[in-house]
């Protein structure tokens, strides 16, 4: 029997080197509702450090109740590296294969370091995957 009996993510946060810039990306791709915002505090002492004050950060609801938030302590020039412990990357749910071809054609338009659609059929999915400004891997997946 497991010890914790969850019913799934209630967020996850991102530690971001500028949240003007990872604040913008986030809208521009996902435009999800923001339901907490310190981001425009960032610069006064000691908020970086105060859970209170979202450390300065931002915190959107994603369909489904979810929540990601944005977390500028990085240190700039720092960049994510999937190797190291913690995160690898992280993955967001769309409707439909047809969903990863639009996003890939919005990303190259806009510039966004993306890789190739890939289907997984053995795990019943296809994934896309892009880079947010730090180059935190992100995906997007659809069942196949």
């Amino acid at each position: 029997m497991a010890i914790v009996q969850s019913s799934g993510y209630a967020h996850v946060r991102l530690t971001v080197t500028d949240i003007k810039r990872s604040k913008a990306f986030y809208d521009e791709v996902f435009g999800w509702p923001v339901v907490a915002d310190a981001s425009a505090r960032v610069d006064e002492p000691g908020i970086t450090e105060s859970q209170a004050d979202l450390f300065g950060g931002t915190i959107y609801l994603a369909p489904g109740g979810v929540l990601l938030g944005l977390r500028p302590v990085a240190l700039a020039g720092q960049r994510f590296d999937p190797n190291h412990t913690g995160l690898d990357h992280i993955s967001f749910q769309v409707s439909s294969r047809e969903d990863l071809v639009a996003a890939a054609e919005h990303f190259q338009a806009r510039g966004i370091e993306h890789g190739e659609i890939t289907e997984l059929p053995g795990a019943g999915f296809a994934v896309l995957s892009f880079s947010d400004p730090d180059g935190v891997q992100c995906e997007l997946t659809a069942a196949l």
